[in-house]
């Protein structure tokens, strides 16, 4: 399959499709770790993976005694309104 490396703002870019994707396992803002081999590019996914936070698990770590608290910060700055 060919793809061109095409221009965009001060850079350039490949676009893989999505069946490309889908196949490498990869999501659209997933992070990619980039090296060159022998004139190569290689890219390969990494190991770091971002998984939803388990709600009830966060909140079972909570102290039984949490009392939520009222803070002030002060006056207004900008537009938003109270």
């Amino acid at each position: 399959m060919l793809i061109k490396i095409q221009k965009s703002e001060n850079s350039e870019e490949i676009c893989f499709t999505k069946n490309i994707l889908e196949a490498a396992q990869l999501n659209v803002g997933d992070e990619v770790q980039v090296t060159i081999q022998n004139g190569r590019i290689i890219i390969e996914t990494t190991t770091k993976t971002h998984k939803r936070a388990d709600l009830k698990a966060l909140l079972a770590q909570m102290p039984d005694d949490y009392q939520p608290e009222e803070l002030d910060w002060g006056k207004p700055v900008g537009k938003e309104e109270w």
